[in-house]
Order: C-alpha cells, then sequence, then structure tokens
C-alpha cells in the first residue's frame, strides 16, 4: 500500500513518465509468488503487529503472536517471511514468520543432519523421558542423551543455551531427535588424545570426582580418570576420602605418576601444599615437651595431632610408668588434649614417638634403692590371679608372691585358699628386677623351710603318728606336725584289700604308720599301715600268730613276697 502511494506521488512530481516505473515494478511484482519465503525489513513493531515491507506494491501486517519472541527483534531488522497471499481482501499482502521460520529450520536441520554439523537449541521444558529443545524447530532430547551419565534433575537444565548432535529425524512427520552425549564424548575423545600426548608427571590439572571408594576417589580429566589414593589427599590422618571430597566436585590435582601404555595417571592433593614433615627435626627435637589432641585410638595406642598434617603416636607402653593398662581408652579418649613429650623422631617414615609417662618421675628408677633381697615388707593384697597374689607396696609399685611361694609345705591349688583381696599381709623380697618392673615376694619365707631337717627326724623305718587331714581317690594325706605331711598310698593303707580308703579311715582319724620313703628335695614323705602291720605280725610267737587277725599262710605269702628283693621306695610306688 505505501509502495503504491509513493507511485502515485511520483507521477504527481514527474508526470505521466512515471507510467513506465510503475510498468517495471508491476513486472518486479511478478516475481513474489505465494508459498515462497522472501527476506522484508521491519517498519513498525506495534504491541499486536509487526508492519513488515519486503518491496511489493503493499507491506504486510504479521501479528506479534506469530514470532516465536517479538521483543527480540526492532524496526529496521531484516527478517526472512512466507508469503501467504499477495492479497487479501483489504489488498494487502499476507505474511508469515512462524512459516518461514518453521520451513527454513527443517531445511537447516535437515542440512546439519546430513553434514553431521553442531545445531544450538535451548532446552525449554522437561517431558516424559527427557527434554523439548528449540534449535529453530521442536527437538526432543532423551534423557539418556543429556550427558555420559545419566542426570539426576532434568529441570536443572532448562534454559540452558547448549550445542547438539542430531542422531535421528523423520522426513515424514518432521520429527528430530537431538543429542548432547555424542558432542560431550567428542570433546572428550579430543582431551583424552591430547592428555596422552602432553600430560606428565608434575602437572597440574583440573578434573571432577567421578567416584569415591574406601581407598580413594577417581578424577576424570575430561578423557582419562586418574586414581587419587587417600595416602595423597592430604598431609594429616583422614578415615575416608568422603572426609574431603563428594562426587561432582572440581579439583585441581596434581599427576604424580602416568603410565602411557596402560593409562593410568596417580594423582595427588597433598602435593600441592608444602609437606609439613621437612622441618620436623627443628619443630619437634627429641625430649621437648609438647601439646597435642587425640584423633584417634588403637589397641597398641592413641595418635596424637600436633598440627595440620603432622600426628605422633603413644605407644601403650608409653602411658604410665606403674598401672598396667589393657587398652588406651583406659586414660584416654578421641578429643582429649594432653600434653606428652617426644621419644623419638623419624623423618623418613614420618613417625613421631610420643611418651605419657614422662612427664613424671619413674617411681622404679629408686626402688632398687628402697627394696632390697631379704627385707619384710607389709602390704595390702591389691589382686589375686590363678598364678599368684599381688601386693601393693606403694603408689604404682606391685610385688608378687607367687602361688609356689606361698607355703613350704600345702600343697596349694589356689591363693585364695590362704589370703584373700584386701588383706594386709607380711612378706619377704625374694627378687627386684628395675628392668622389667618386678618385685617377686614370698610368704612361705617368713618361716624356716621345714623339710631343711626333715631327712635328720624321720628315717627309713621309723614308726609315727599323725591325723588324717585329706583323702584322695590314691590315699591318705597325714600330718606329722611342724606342718609336715606324709603320704599313706591306697596299697599301703592294709593287709587286705582295700576298694576306698574312706572304708578304712576318716578325715581326723589318729593312725600310726612306717616310714618307707623320705625325699626331703621333693618334698614327699611315703608312709605304710600295712608295713607295720607286717613288722608287728613277724614280731608275735605261733600262738600269738594264730590270734593275730587269723592270717592265712598263703595270705601272709602273697603279702610279703611281692616285696622282697624290693626297695623301700619300690614299694611304696605300689
Amino acid at each position: 500500500m505505501i509502495a503504491q502511494e509513493r507511485i502515485e506521488d511520483t507521477k504527481e512530481i514527474v508526470g505521466e513518465g512515471v507510467d513506465e516505473l510503475e510498468k517495471l515494478l508491476n513486472e518486479k511484482h511478478l516475481t513474489f509468488n505465494e508459498g515462497s519465503i522472501v527476506k522484508g525489513r521491519i517498519i513498525r513493531i506495534d504491541p499486536k503487529e509487526v508492519l513488515v515491507d519486503i518491496g511489493f506494491k503493499s507491506e504486510g501486517n504479521i501479528p506479534a503472536s506469530d514470532f516465536r519472541d517479538v521483543t527480540r527483534y526492532q524496526e529496521g531488522d531484516e527478517i526472512d517471511v512466507y508469503i501467504d497471499s499477495l492479497e487479501d481482501q483489504n489488498g494487502m499482502i499476507v505474511l508469515s514468520k512462524s512459516k518461514a521460520d518453521k520451513i527454513l529450520n527443517w531445511e537447516m536441520t535437515v542440512k546439519a543432519c546430513e553434514e553431521n554439523k553442531r545445531i544450538k537449541g535451548t532446552i525449554y521444558k522437561k517431558v516424559k523421558g527427557g527434554l523439548m529443545v528449540d534449535v529453530g524447530m521442536d527437538a526432543f532430547l532423551p534423557a539418556s542423551q543429556i550427558d555420559i551419565k545419566h542426570p539426576r534433575d532434568l529441570d536443572s537444565y532448562i534454559g540452558k543455551t547448549l550445542e547438539f548432535k542430531i542422531i535421528k529425524i523423520s522426513y515424514q512427520r518432521k520429527n528430530v531427535v537431538v543429542s548432547r552425549r555424542q558432542i560431550i564424548e567428542e570433546e572428550r575423545k579430543l582431551e583424552r588424545e591430547r592428555l596422552l600426548k602432553t600430560l606428565k608427571p608434575g602437572d597440574v590439572v583440573r578434573g571432577i570426582v567421578k567416584n569415591i571408594t574406601d581407598f580413594g576417589a577417581f578424577i576424570d580429566l575430561h578423557g582419562i580418570d586418574g586414581l587419587l589414593h587417600i595416602t595423597d589427599m592430604s598431609w594429616k590422618r583422614i578415615s575416608h576420602p568422603s572426609e574431603m571430597l563428594a562426587i561432582g566436585d572440581e579439583v585441581d590435582v596434581v599427576v604424580l605418576d602416568f603410565d602411557k601404555e596402560k593409562e593410568r595417571v596417580s594423582l595427588g592433593l597433598k602435593q600441592k601444599t608444602k609437606n609439613p614433615w621437612e622441618d620436623i627435626n627443628k619443630k619437634y627435637p627429641v625430649g621437648v615437651r609438647i601439646k597435642g589432641r587425640i584423633v584417634n585410638i588403637m589397641p597398641y595406642g592413641a595418635f596424637v595431632e600436633l598440627e595440620e598434617g603432622i600426628e605422633g603416636l603413644i605407644h601403650i607402653s608409653e602411658l604410665s610408668w606403674t598401672r598396667r593398662i589393657n587398652h588406651p581408652s583406659e586414660m584416654l579418649a578421641i578429643g582429649d588434649n594432653v600434653e606428652c613429650m617426644v621419644l623419638n623422631l623419624d623423618k623418613d617414615q614420618q613417625k613421631i614417638s610420643l611418651g605419657l609417662k614422662q612427664l613424671e618421675p619413674n617411681p622404679w628408677e629408686k626402688a632398687s634403692e628402697k627394696y632390697k633381697v631379704g627385707d619384710k615388707i607389709s602390704g595390702r593384697i591389691r589382686n589375686i590371679t590363678s598364678y599368684g597374689a599381688f601386693i601393693e607396696l606403694e603408689e604404682g609399685i606391685d610385688g608378687l608372691i607367687h602361688i609356689s611361694d606361698m607355703s613350704w609345705t600345702k600343697k596349694i591349688n589356689h591363693p585364695s585358699e590362704i589370703i584373700k583381696k584386701g588383706d594386709v599381709v607380711e612378706a619377704v623380697i625374694l627378687e627386684v628386677d628395675i628392668d622389667n618392673k618386678r618385685i617377686a615376694l614370698g610368704l612361705k619365707q617368713l618361716e624356716p623351710n621345714p623339710w631343711q631337717e626333715v631327712e635328720k627326724k624321720y628315717n627309713i623305718g621309723q614308726s609315727v603318728k599323725g591325723k588324717v587331714t585329706k583323702i584322695t581317690n590314691f590315699g591318705a594325706f597325714i600330718d606329722l606336725g611342724d606342718k609336715i605331711e606324709g603320704l599313706i598310698h591306697i596299697s599301703q593303707v592294709g593287709t587286705g584289700h582295700v576298694e576306698k580308703i574312706e572304708d578304712v579311715m576318716q578325715v581326723g582319724d589318729e593312725v600310726e604308720a612306717k616310714i618307707i620313703n623320705v625325699d626331703a628335695g621333693e618334698k614327699k614323705i611315703g608312709l605304710s599301715i600295712k608295713e607295720l602291720l607286717m613288722d608287728s605280725y613277724k614280731s608275735k610267737d605261733s600262738k600269738e600268730r594264730e590270734s593275730f587277725g587269723r592270717i592265712e599262710h598263703q595270705e601272709l605269702s602273697d603279702l610279703t613276697s611281692p616285696d622282697e628283693g624290693k626297695t623301700e621306695g619300690e614299694s611304696q610306688e605300689q
């Protein structure tokens, strides 16, 4: 319409000669065909419509709603439009922006697919199975094609403008399927090839935490996976890699080692900072007192953090001079602040040995002066075990009375038979071992050893009297006085066969027997009632023998003949 007005205005100025101009213009108009796409220039943008001049005899009005985003345009912009009709009922040409876009975008999409080119698009909504992308036309992005790993949150992609590859196109339905994953894989392949050529130990590279295990983390270096071991994450002790990293974190790491053939990369994180162990000898010389925090407790000791990346070990043996400690947790807990002493330092092995007990005087250093062998002491029974009893001599120093040093004569099965926990007793010091922190005590040594006089006082063949103190299945123990006991074996109880000793005697009975064996070294005295009876029988005359128990001659022969020619000791064993 504007173009026609311009012709009329021209006629008024130049006269009839302008008819030729109109004719030429009309011939040009013949090149405009319905259904074709032409270039046009925006003349005016109104809230509801856009006026476009395509060089035809009239301009065309395009509804603003026909534009995907009319705010992107301004007057004077050149655009592609589709000719719907050369003239409507008002004589105006009918144009469409959306139809032009649809046709051109489809052609562009087909060409990009045929040439395997990338296209740009903006993700604008989530649908079942994936996302919709505006690439000039609607395209579907499956969830499996968004990234190399399945994304957890599809909504986070909405609004992003990215590059895509067309992986499927339907010419009949004009459907398009795109992939972002293919582009990522192509980029990773190129980056992988670059890394294989250029990567070397000492390089600092950026990667993304791909996976975390108990022993470390796998870092994606955009084409190659590298292992960041837990020991290379921090100079300080960490229990698990998750204390420092999370999946998806971006980190700068140092290449420690790179095997091109096996494509294995070892990475380090702590190597980005100075090793705190470099000046360790100056910081913590042996003998210095230091403070730290308990960070870990094991059965063999407690670890103390002295500073970031520096830990020392207090071994369980270095916790106390005197206390018997079964586990460090009896004295320490994680989080405790403690003062200790540096005992040893190994820079190469990155180990510091610490001591807690060294902050106090060692009570055992003066023990050898205070406690002499042969001295008598008095103390309270602190503890009783199956092998002996511990006497507290002073705070932190115990002495042991072994079960074998409790009685010269009595057979003791357990110390509780003669002493109890809490009792105050006297004992004799038998040995003082400062190096092993042991003091041996004796209870029986308070009295002379009665067995030293036994061989002088008791002779084989001697008749003795005593009281039955204990009965066993093999014999009876007889108290002979002076805490000396003798044994009557079951075979020596009588002249006849004895099934059970209880059938012949009871505890408390007074008996008389003959000594048949004396061994002071083994602390044994063998007794025999049978031998005593035999001697008594042999001393009788014939008339008295007959009345003495009425023993048959054969029976007497059986009792006496086996022992003939045997030693007294052998007779006792029988």
